[in-house]
């Protein structure tokens, strides 16, 4: 299987880095993993709604040109279905069994996707109620397609 992480923004803290490097390591054994980041946008103090949306916007188109056509998309998003750790592993196999190859997460930037992206998305994912960082979503992400696999393989890890 071949996943890619579609993501806005560059991530400029080392720590961060670091931990993607080593699960991209460890996942490695699992799948062909593709890593893809495409410009952000500045958002300027007291940026009104409509600025934000437009924002938004063109980091979407940003994100649509870079999607992989035959691609299966889930994009992380708060209003998204919510999985824990094995629903998300049972479902990952589901999309293998049933001949999805190739799965793309797409991560937004600051302000989230925009609302062609989340259209085009087949599935949107949840990690949580709460906001996080979009450089530190990549390592929650990948820890969780890491523990994914672990899971599916019967490795004590998820315990």
């Amino acid at each position: 299987m071949k996943i890619t992480v579609l993501a806005v923004g560059k991530i400029k803290e080392k720590y961060f880095t670091g931990a993607v490097e080593e699960y991209a390591k460890r996942l490695s054994r699992f799948c062909r993993l593709e890593l893809v980041e495409v410009a952000d946008e500045k958002t300027p103090d007291g940026a009104g709604r409509a600025q934000e949306l437009q924002i938004r916007i063109k980091e979407g188109e940003r994100i649509l040109q870079k999607l992989p056509g035959s691609s299966f998309v889930v994009a992380l998003a708060i209003d998204g279905r919510m999985l824990d750790s094995v629903e998300l592993s049972r479902q990952m196999e589901r999309w293998n069994v049933n001949g999805i190859s190739h799965i793309t997460f797409v991560i937004g930037g600051s302000l989230g996707l925009s609302p062609q992206v989340l259209e085009r998305a087949d599935m949107k994912l949840s990690f949580s109620k709460m906001t996080f960082p979009h450089q530190l979503m990549r390592v929650i992400l990948l820890e969780q397609v890491y523990r994914s696999y672990m899971i599916r393989s019967g490795a004590p890890y998820h315990k």
